[in-house]
């Protein structure tokens, strides 16, 4: 996970996946899509992608192909929704304990926006 979120922590590198995410390209077609780095760098970026599982690599001939590996951010989405699901399970443990004790999550009657008549129009 750590080698994950830190190929996904610099904004170049999630350009990169960007570009590579709707078709295969090579090196050099993503060097000369971002224009203002240089190649070795790009080639360093997309070793740290394809080392977190993030991209993979084919040859053809000389060229290597990178193409996105969405399966690669499973471990990511996982841990995004085990936090997710503990705060929606609390959310629900509080209100099913508010609507227990007859109060609601607004502590009692609805309210009116104010500003507004009962219509909705502006006072």
């Amino acid at each position: 996970m750590d080698e994950l979120l830190q190929a996904l922590g610099a904004p170049r590198r999630r350009e990169i996946l960007a570009l590579v995410r709707g078709r295969e390209r090579s090196a050099g077609e993503i060097h000369r899509a971002l224009g203002d780095v240089t190649f070795g760098a790009v080639s360093q970026h997309l070793g740290v992608l394809e080392r977190a599982g993030l991209v993979r690599a084919r040859r053809e001939g000389r060229r290597r192909l990178y193409e996105a590996r969405p399966e690669g951010l499973v471990p990511l989405r996982r841990w995004f929704e085990s936090m997710w699901d503990e705060g929606l399970g609390a959310l629900k443990a509080h209100a099913e304990a508010e609507e227990a004790r007859g109060t609601g999550l607004s502590g009692g009657k609805p309210r009116r926006p104010r500003g507004r008549d009962q219509g909705g129009e502006k006072r």
